[in-house]
C-alpha cells in the first residue's frame, strides 16, 4: 500500500466546521441523481474523511441539551458519493458488484474523541425510555485503540473503529421500489403488526422529507433541488444498497460486495462508529466519532448475477456481502443473559413484538448485573445503559 503520505485525501473534513463549511458537500438522503464529488480507479488506495453522523451537532461538553434537542432529520452526514473506474477509466455499471477494501479508520488529530448518547424520550428515544425518558451523553476520549469517559469513570477497553454506513447508488426503479413497500408500511403497518410500547411513538418507517435534506453538490437554489429531495430515501434503514448497516466488525482488513445500480456505482460512507455492542439499543449506543478511512476499490463485472441471489420478485432484491477483517479486541470473560417474551407485568407478548420485548429484558438483566458490578464507582444507571 502507497505510504500515508501519497495517499490522495479526496474528501477532506473540518470537525470544527460546520456541514455547510467544508470544502466538499455532505449528502443525507440516497438518490440516483446526487451527483459524485470525485473518481477513483480501482487498486488505487485513498483517503475519505468523515464528520459523525450529526453533522457535528453534539459537542465535547457536559450538558446533555444537545443530545435532547439533536436533529434527526439531518441524519446521516455521508462522504461521497464516489464513482469508482476500471483502469481504463469505464466506469463500473448496473450489474456489477463494487467490492470496497477497509485497509485502515482510524481518528482525526486534535478530534480525538466521540460520544455515547440516550435520546430524550420526545426525539426518539430507546428500547429502555419507559425507564430512562430524559436525554444522557458519555464523552470518550481516544487513546490509540483505547476509549475512556470522564462521565463514567473507572472504565478503559479497547475499540475497533468502523464505518455505520456504506452503500451505492440505487437506481431510479430501485428507488422507487424503497418509497412504494414504504409508504405501504407506514399505510397499512400499523393495523398488520403490534409495536412495543417504547417505539409507539416511532413510524413504521421513514418516508421522505425535503425539509433538511442534503443532496450533495445540487444547490437548493436549484429548480430539480425539492422534487429530487422529495423523492429520495432516508439513511436509517439497511436496503438492497447496503446503507446503515452497523456491523461492529467491519474494520480493517474487511471487504464489502455492494451491488451496482448506476453507472460509477456511485458510493458513499460515513456515520463512523469507535467501537459498539451487539446493536445500539438506546439509538445512539455505538461511540460516534468523526474519522477517516483508506479505502481500495474492485470491480467484478456482472457481478450481482454471478454471486447475489435475488431474495424477491426482481433482479434488484439481493443482499450486499459483508467480508469482517481478521483483528478485533479479545475479550475473552463474558456473560450471556437471555430475554423472554414476558413484559414487566408478567403478560405474554404477541409474536410480532417479542424482538422488542426479549431485547428489553436482556437489557434489563444486563443493567441489573452491571449495577452489582459498579456499586463500588457510584456509577448512576443512565451512565451504565450507556456501556
Amino acid at each position: 500500500m502507497a505510504t500515508t503520505e501519497r495517499i490522495p485525501n479526496i474528501f477532506p473534513v473540518n470537525p470544527s466546521l460546520e456541514p455547510a463549511q467544508q470544502k466538499k458537500p455532505f449528502h443525507n438522503r440516497w438518490h440516483p441523481e446526487i451527483p459524485p464529488v470525485a473518481q477513483v480507479k480501482v487498486n488505487s488506495v485513498f483517503r475519505v474523511e468523515m464528520i459523525d453522523w450529526t453533522g457535528g451537532q453534539i459537542k465535547n461538553n457536559d450538558s446533555a441539551e444537545d443530545m435532547k434537542t439533536v436533529n434527526l432529520t439531518r441524519c446521516h452526514h455521508l462522504s461521497g458519493p464516489f464513482a469508482v473506474l476500471d483502469e481504463q477509466g469505464q466506469p463500473a455499471q448496473p450489474g456489477d458488484l463494487l467490492v470496497i477494501e477497509l485497509c485502515d479508520l482510524g481518528a482525526l488529530p486534535e478530534h480525538e474523541w466521540g460520544y455515547t448518547g440516550i435520546f430524550d424520550r420526545e426525539n426518539g428515544g430507546g428500547f429502555l425510555t419507559d425507564h430512562f425518558p430524559k436525554a444522557s451523553k458519555a464523552i470518550w476520549d481516544f487513546e490509540g485503540i483505547y476509549a475512556s469517559s470522564r462521565h463514567i469513570p473507572g472504565v478503559r477497553f479497547a475499540g475497533i473503529i468502523h464505518p455505520g454506513i456504506v452503500g451505492t447508488a440505487p437506481s431510479k426503479e430501485l428507488l422507487e421500489i424503497w418509497n412504494e413497500r414504504e409508504r405501504t408500511l407506514v399505510e397499512e403497518g400499523t393495523e398488520k403488526m403490534t409495536l412495543a410500547s417504547v417505539l409507539q411513538c416511532r413510524p413504521m418507517a421513514l418516508l421522505p422529507e425535503p425539509k433538511y435534506a442534503l443532496l450533495g453538490s445540487i444547490d437548493p437554489k436549484n429548480r430539480e433541488f425539492n422534487r429530487i429531495a422529495s423523492e429520495a430515501a432516508r439513511t436509517i434503514p439497511g436496503r438492497e444498497n447496503g446503507g446503515n448497516c452497523d456491523i461492529k466488525n467491519l474494520s480493517r482488513g474487511s471487504r464489502v460486495y455492494l451491488p451496482v445500480f448506476v453507472p460509477g456505482a456511485n458510493f458513499s460512507i460515513g456515520d463512523l462508529h469507535f467501537s459498539q455492542g451487539d446493536g445500539e439499543v438506546s439509538f445512539c449506543g455505538a461511540i460516534e466519532m468523526s474519522g477517516y478511512a483508506i479505502l481500495r476499490c474492485q470491480i467484478i463485472r456482472n457481478g450481482m448475477d454471478r454471486y447475489l441471489s435475488p431474495m424477491g420478485p426482481t433482479k434488484l432484491h439481493v443482499n450486499p456481502i459483508f467480508e469482517v477483517g481478521p483483528l478485533e479486541p479479545r475479550y475473552s470473560e463474558y456473560l450471556v443473559f437471555e430475554g423472554v417474551s414476558v413484559d414487566e407485568q408478567g403478560r405474554q407478548t404477541l409474536f410480532r413484538c417479542i424482538c422488542c420485548v426479549q431485547t428489553g429484558s436482556i437489557e434489563l438483566h444486563l443493567l441489573l448485573y452491571e449495577i452489582w458490578l459498579f456499586t463500588r464507582a457510584s456509577l448512576s444507571i443512565v451512565k451504565l445503559l450507556s456501556l
